[in-house]
């Protein structure tokens, strides 16, 4: 047993930490059926923004320690006026982030909104996840606690749930509304690639549970072996995420079977191009012999990335959120840039089937959450071709804008017709980045951007339900970097208030109005956005929306 404030709290992974967490747990599908159902119930969201991922993984993301505040939408919920939110950080956020946040919910008083709203940080820097810096810390675990006036009708909200957030569940004495940690290997690119055989979803060709090497070398023969005409074949990590785990393997000049894996194994150092800048060949095998992974087929051709974000209640509901076309770019294609919604009319209704079998599947082995399925599209003679790639069982980069969306709007998402309405039956829709990013960007403070959005009338305004919202703002004067979500009564309206925003920014840091590849998910293939390169590599795209 450790202390925790003045009590005695079971070890970390022991058996008696897992009973707790099993009791507490049970207690969520009964407030769900009574206490999420009626929004004038009183509640509290415990927010823990972290993610506790593979801190190696991490540091491949630029700014990632500000991506805490990519969270900052769930203090809409304090739209509900008797919601009480507990936001918890690494360091504090800026209070003009949060006085925009604020501004941004629809007809509640600010001063009523900040009464119901608590900020705790832990005044730590350091790239440890912030659940793991909180679960170190029992007076800010007893500060938490404090604020949260009835425990019975408080959870846990988190980016992605490990033993860690289990923990803090357990010395909180609240539930975790996210996947059972004891699930997530069922996330995993190895067991993804096992569940979509199970539900009969095609995906492309390759082998999983690899853990060297070798097992990587064999695999790149085998996969040549059975098709002679293949070009590329990508590496994963089977943890890896928004593609930064990827490498991408290619078999030019390669020869015939006799000799292909002595052939391989000489010049895999070579052919093997990282995703990640700055990522080499020794430390990506060993984080591959710690976590292992897949080799599949690069697949070629007319193509797209469209996801599909699901929800598994804690009742065993199922329910499909959204649907997205992905923008992918990266030095081959494979990083996530951003995304527009919904995914285009031409396929969603297929991937929304498709991604129906797999929640179906998780939702038997005990899975509840927020989790999406990652798709590529390639077009052929007799129509689209959906593989699946991957499932993600936690929050994404396409949970934000949809849940910015979801609270500004007070609209559903009509999964039948694949469109979003507001209350008065207006269709929305949106264009987003988290990788609005110029060099000129740095410096610009919160209140300069701000000031930016104000004096352009870029804002989001409510009564017409339509402007730019934005995310990471806390990144931009140290990286440059930041996150836009353009909302419009259209596709062509919301790229157009992106673009818009982006060209802004330029003129007023005095940057080139050219807009490339990282600041716009809107460009296809012959896109003039595009720089030539990203053309010449055949990058997954996104689909170009017919004229209305």
């Amino acid at each position: 047993m450790v202390p925790t404030g003045q009590r005695l709290q079971p070890r970390p992974g022991s058996s008696e930490e897992l009973a707790a967490f099993t009791g507490i747990q049970s207690r969520l599908a009964p407030m769900y059926r009574t206490v999420f159902s009626d929004d004038s119930a009183p509640r509290t969201v415990v927010v823990i923004p972290s993610l506790s991922l593979d801190p190696i993984e991490l540091r491949k993301i630029k700014g990632v320690r500000h991506y805490e505040e990519r969270m900052l939408c769930l203090l809409m919920l304090l739209r509900l006026p008797n919601t009480n939110v507990i936001y918890v950080t690494s360091q504090p956020i800026h209070p003009s982030i949060i006085d925009y946040y604020i501004h941004l919910l629809p007809g509640v008083p600010g001063r009523h909104a900040h009464n119901r709203l608590t900020l705790l940080d832990c005044d730590d820097g350091s790239p440890d996840p912030l659940t793991q810096k909180i679960v170190d810390r029992p007076r800010l675990i007893q500060r938490i606690s404090e604020a949260i006036p009835d425990k019975r009708s408080a959870h846990i909200t988190c980016f992605n749930a490990t033993h860690m957030e289990r923990t803090l569940a357990v010395r909180l004495g609240i539930p975790l509304y996210a996947c059972d940690p004891a699930l997530n290997h069922l996330g995993d690119k190895s067991h993804g690639r096992e569940l979509f055989g199970r539900v009969g979803i095609d995906h492309p060709e390759g082998a999983e549970h690899l853990r060297d090497e070798n097992d990587v070398v064999a695999a790149l023969a085998e996969l040549r072996g059975r098709n002679p005409r293949l070009r590329r074949a990508v590496v994963k990590l089977n943890e890896g995420f928004s593609g930064e785990g990827n490498a991408m393997f290619a078999f030019h000049d390669a020869p015939a079977s006799t000799g292909l894996e002595s052939w391989i194994r000489r010049n895999i150092f070579e052919r093997l191009t990282f995703e990640a800048e700055g990522e080499s060949w020794e430390p990506f095998m060993a984080k591959y012999r710690e976590m292992g992974g897949i080799v599949e087929e690069f697949l070629d051709g007319d193509k797209v990335s469209p996801s599909v974000q699901c929800r598994i209640d804690p009742t065993g509901g199922r329910q499909i959120v959204s649907s997205h076309d992905q923008v992918l770019g990266g030095r081959t294609g494979q990083v996530f840039l951003g995304c527009t919604f919904p995914a285009h009319a031409d396929y969603r209704g297929e991937i929304h089937e498709a991604a129906c079998r797999v929640a179906d599947e998780l939702a038997a082995a005990g899975v509840i959450g927020r989790f999406s399925i990652d798709f590529v599209s390639v077009r052929g003679p007799e129509g689209w071709k959906h593989y699946a790639l991957e499932m993600n069982l936690r929050k994404g980069g396409t949970t934000l804008p949809y849940l910015m969306l979801r609270f500004l709007t007070g609209g559903a998402y009509d999964v039948d017709h694949g469109i979003y309405t507001t209350p008065t039956g207006q269709a929305r829709y949106y264009h987003a980045s988290d990788n609005v990013e110029k060099q000129q960007y740095r410096g610009l403070t919160p209140d300069d951007l701000i000031d930016i959005v104000v004096q352009n009338e870029l804002h989001f305004r409510s009564h017409r339900q339509q402007g730019v919202v934005f995310h990471l703002i806390g990144a931009l004067s140290e990286f440059g970097k930041l996150g836009v979500v353009g909302i419009g009564h259209s596709p062509e309206r919301a790229s157009q208030l992106y673009q818009e925003t982006v060209e802004v920014l330029d003129r007023e840091t005095g940057s080139d109005v050219s807009i490339d590849l990282r600041e716009s998910p809107s460009g296809g293939a012959g896109d003039p956005s595009l720089p030539q390169v990203a053309q010449e590599r055949n990058e997954t795209r996104q689909p170009q929306y017919p004229s209305p």
